[in-house]
């Protein structure tokens, strides 16, 4: 069994599930009293926050990696970095080691292409819905991304930093995530991307009127078959 490391703490309320979901797998595969082989590094949040909100991307990939070092220092072979906004830098902590990480969009675009879909909704932090880092991977691979208009692109932005970034889950918010999905499919989409690793604290399936690929689930699960094989 390889060694995962995690670079985790954004947020850490989303990084809880990683180690939750790996360990599930692992027991699925394993049975008895295994567990999945784990390094975490906890980044401060609010520091790299700062950078973030002030465009110094270089800054935060200096941050990230230095974690994504010391992860490989402590024994890591294979790293996640624990949320969608921060692969925005992927090429730069990729370039810092010599372990493999796994790209979160690559790992969902598998997921896509499995089930078939071809026009998604994309939900995440602005950064991640705007930018292109994200989308463009996906495009690469035959996917037609939508998101939502810019008054939701700035709600859903403000209810992932000022609400699940916290630990606040509101059941106003959940329906606005859900009535934004719901105009997203009326739009064409086949299925909603979950593109922010704190969204699948807020809603379910159950919650959606469109198929949901939760990211951190994707991520983590993907992180542990590849550690088993």
């Amino acid at each position: 069994m390889k060694t995962i490391g995690l670079i985790g703490g954004m947020s850490w309320e989303s990084t809880i599930p990683y180690y939750s979901i790996i360990n599930e797998y692992v027991k699925e595969h394993l049975g008895g009293l295994h567990s999945a082989k784990i390094v975490l590094y906890s980044i401060e949040f609010a520091e790299l926050e700062k950078h973030m909100s002030a465009g110094e991307w270089d800054e935060a990939a200096a941050m990230l990696s230095d974690a994504a070092r010391k992860l490989e220092g402590a024994g890591a072979e294979l790293i996640l970095i624990c949320t969608n906004t921060l692969h925005k830098v992927y090429a730069q902590i990729q370039a810092a080691i010599s372990v493999p990480i796994i790209h979160i969009a690559e790992a969902t675009a598998e997921a896509l292409e499995k089930a078939g879909v071809k026009k998604v909704a994309l939900l995440g932090t602005k950064y991640t819905m705007t930018g292109d880092f994200y989308r463009s991977r996906l495009n690469a691979r035959g996917f037609e991304v939508l998101i939502p208009k810019d008054s939701d692109v700035e709600l859903v932005n403000h209810i992932i930093f000022k609400e699940l970034c916290v630990g606040e889950i509101k059941d106003e918010s959940r329906r606005e995530y859900a009535r934004v999905i719901a105009e997203l499919k009326e739009q064409g989409a086949e299925a909603v991307i979950f593109g922010c690793t704190e969204i699948g604290l807020l809603i379910t399936q159950e919650d959606s009127v469109l198929p949901v690929f939760d990211t951190t689930v994707i991520h983590a699960r993907k992180a542990a078959e590849l550690a088993l094989a």
